[in-house]
């Protein structure tokens, strides 16, 4: 580009859009960077509230429990605590407690009883698909 076909005038306008331009992008890395960080909180509350991030300290106590088999939501292993008709009461190997319902539908080579070691194939209202 031949700078003495290009005019004093539009020098200047250069300067200043490069001068602006500068000074202007940190200020909107900063506004962007913000922005993401709470549209990402305001996203993962709303994710919560809509149960699509599962809250499994009190995931046992708020659910209504399926009844019937369903898409697989997780595989949970640990002993069973309790036995009260159809529900185990399941701790995880990290000390959770969670509530596993057990049905006609329910795959399993024997029936379970309390002490013994579990894995299970859940769905998300904790019908267990399969347990061993």
């Amino acid at each position: 580009m031949n700078m003495t076909a290009i005019g004093p005038q539009a020098l200047s306008i250069m300067a200043v859009t490069l001068a602006l331009t500068v000074t202007a992008a940190p200020v909107l890395a900063k506004d962007i960077k913000a922005k993401q960080s709470s549209s990402s909180a305001s996203a993962e509350v709303a994710a919560k509230k809509l149960g699509g991030v599962p809250d499994t300290s009190s995931w046992s106590a708020n659910v209504q429990h399926d009844r019937k088999p369903g898409i697989a939501w997780r595989t949970i292993g640990g002993t069973v605590k309790q036995i009260k008709g159809d529900t185990y009461m399941v701790e995880d190997y990290e000390g959770n407690q969670v509530q596993v319902y057990v049905g006609n539908e329910t795959k399993h080579l024997r029936q379970k009883k309390v002490g013994d070691t579990v894995r299970a194939e859940i769905t998300r209202g904790g019908f267990a698909n399969s347990i061993q």
